[in-house]
């Protein structure tokens, strides 16, 4: 229904921007697009410094990807980044440690089903350190061309994978006995739509790699709305001439990357491509530099690598590799080229067209020179011939200037007779307008004095009536101000009275609260005076965690059996403490862990109490 809607959007605006007038003014706002994207970028990042950055994410980390299995990053790349039709690998390894080692493993074969569409299928494994990802994804993409430098491609990827967890060594305090949690292998089925905009060589992109997702174990959804990941880019093609290398061309991209409950992902790469090796430098505000380098072997096989170093947090001086391994199956003339190519190929033939058309004009003018002597013994003879047609013709208009004299002498003279006539009458009408002027200003004099007059008469009255009206209400304020400011007075008081009576009343709970709330013998009890950030009462105590990644999977799987778990890291020891809920008594909280939470938690807990200043 997704793609159904957006085509049908791109199919009318089609036929809109089939008029000029619109066409003209959609080129200039998609060129304007150039810099309003990259602005809009560059704030984005400063806003995403602002953010607690925690640990990794599990997403696919597939900022590196360039050229082969692109689709990844965005499923509209399939058409022109794929290079289809050809099989491709890529792997990731995020660091070498004992343990929570995160890797990728991305197989793909894609392909052109026309100039217009693509599609393509893939095998992956993934271990994001906390789940290990196995399955499968299926990519079409399509493209739809308003013009030749204006294209909007539409693409989606599905994946469909089992997940369960990758590490199921769980490490529990021994003075705190503890239940392990339990660990289900979930079926899980998510789509991820993108768009790429294309106008000359520039591109604008959008994708999301979890917007649609539904986990068929759980039967829900297997994210929450606010859990979703947006990834945008901007980037900008520049032809080459590197000689014999071919294809050329030099692709700097910027992007950004939202992730739920994590710091936005910033970064650039630049992108040297040829037909022969390929180039790449990169940075990320996460994973920190990147460099690879590869190439390609008998016109079909491509090999690359890339090695990434971690600069920042907890991923410092932490290297990171990639291997990129692909067989280009279709000719080697069929490789995509950089965007803007095809208008390129259009200017070089209209180069061509000029050229020949210049020929033409030389061959002309050849043709010209060849026919010149006989075209100035024509003109000889036609100047002959116009010399006798123009003294005839200036004869005749010598006759006729002489007769036209004579007759504007007499027409001048009559014109001068009417024009004094004209201007005798027009001054006996101003010297009338002028004495009318007069009478009038006279008349207008007159009424202003009378209206002033008036108007002096009106102003003393009105402040006569206004003297008596401030008057009267100055008396009746004051008489209020004192029925209000007697008021406020027995208010006050009384507020005064209730106040003192509930300070007591509070005193003497408190104090009858402290004499009761004790611990019995033998009970699992502890007791601060203070805890950063902890309101004072008692907390019923689920788990204590020294390990952050054992706590984010106890977390999750107390959120799918229906529980709210909140939790806070004790400043003696820096544990993550997980709490079911705060009471205000002790004997609420005994008749908490004693019913087990109204049935909802059936495992063990204990209190712990914030004495509060």
């Amino acid at each position: 229904m997704f793609f159904i809607w957006l085509k049908t959007l791109a199919i009318l605006l089609t036929k809109f921007i089939q008029k000029k007038y619109v066409r003209l003014l959609v080129f200039v706002f998609l060129h304007m697009l150039r810099i309003v994207s990259f602005l809009l970028l560059v704030l984005l990042s400063f806003s995403g410094y602002g953010q607690t950055e925690e640990g990794l994410a599990s997403n696919f980390r597939q900022h590196n990807l360039t050229t082969y299995n692109a689709s990844l990053f965005n499923p509209a790349f399939s058409l022109d980044r794929n290079n289809p039709q050809s099989f491709a690998l890529w792997a990731r390894w995020q660091w070498q440690a004992i343990d929570a080692n995160p890797t990728t493993l991305f197989l793909n074969y894609s392909r052109k089903l026309n100039d217009r569409s693509a599609a393509g299928l893939a095998f992956f494994q993934q271990n994001t350190g906390v789940f290990f990802n196995t399955g499968g994804a299926l990519n079409y993409a399509y493209q739809f061309k308003f013009s030749r430098s204006v294209k909007l491609a539409l693409g989606a990827n599905v994946f469909a994978f089992k997940q369960e967890l990758a590490d199921d060594r769980f490490q529990i305090d021994p003075n705190v006995p503890l239940p392990l949690p339990t660990v289900t292998d979930d079926f899980i089925i998510q789509m991820a739509p993108g768009l790429s905009l294309s106008v000359n060589r520039l591109t604008l992109s959008l994708a999301s790699e979890n917007l649609f997702d539904y986990n068929f174990t759980a039967n829900e959804a297997n994210t929450e709305g606010d859990e979703k990941t947006l990834m945008s880019l901007v980037s900008y093609d520049f032809p080459l001439n590197l000689g014999s290398a071919g294809n050329a061309f030099l692709r700097p991209s910027l992007y950004l990357r939202t992730l739920p409950e994590q710091s936005n992902e910033i970064g650039f790469n630049t992108l040297l491509n040829t037909n022969r090796y390929w180039g790449q430098l990169s940075y990320n505000n996460l994973y920190g530099y990147g460099i690879g380098v590869g190439g390609t072997f008998f016109k079909h096989l491509s090999l690359g690598a890339l090695v990434e170093f971690g600069t920042s947090g907890s991923l410092s001086n932490e290297t990171s590799f990639e291997l990129v391994a692909a067989y280009f199956l279709g000719k080697p003339e069929e490789r995509h080229s950089f965007v803007g190519s095809d208008m390129e190929e259009d200017e070089n033939a209209l180069a061509e067209l000029e050229k020949e058309q210049e020929a033409e004009e030389k061959l002309t003018e050849d043709t010209e020179k060849v026919d010149k002597k006989a075209a100035v013994e024509l003109a000889k003879a036609e100047e002959k011939q116009q010399r006798k047609r123009e003294k005839f013709v200036w004869d005749s208009i010598a006759k006729v200037e002489k007769e036209s004299a004579v007759a504007a002498k007499e027409l001048q003279k009559q014109l001068d007779r009417e024009a004094k006539e004209k201007a005798n009458a027009e001054e006996a009408l101003a010297k009338a307008e002028e004495k009318t002027r007069k009478r009038k200003d006279e008349i207008d004099t007159q009424n202003r004095e009378a209206e002033a007059v008036a108007a002096v008469r009106e102003k003393e009255e009105a402040a006569k009536r206004d003297s008596i009206a401030i008057a009267e209400q100055a008396e009746a304020t004051m008489e209020a101000q004192k029925l209000k400011q007697d008021s406020l007075i027995a208010v006050a008081l009384e507020e005064r009275r209730v106040i003192e009576a509930k300070k007591k009343a509070d005193e003497a709970k408190i104090a009858e609260q402290n004499r009761v709330d004790k611990p019995k013998v033998g009970e699992k009890y502890e007791e601060v005076v203070s805890e950063a950030g902890l309101l004072p009462g008692y907390y019923l105590i689920a788990n204590v965690f020294g390990t952050k990644k054992y706590f984010v999977a106890f977390m999750a799987d107390m959120k799918k059996k229906g529980l709210q778990p909140r939790a806070f890291v004790r400043s003696k020891n820096g544990y993550n403490y997980v709490y079911l809920a705060r009471y205000r008594t002790l004997g609420e909280a005994r008749t908490g862990r004693d019913n087990k939470l109204d049935g909802k938690y059936p495992d063990q807990t204990w209190i712990f109490r914030v004495v509060g200043d």
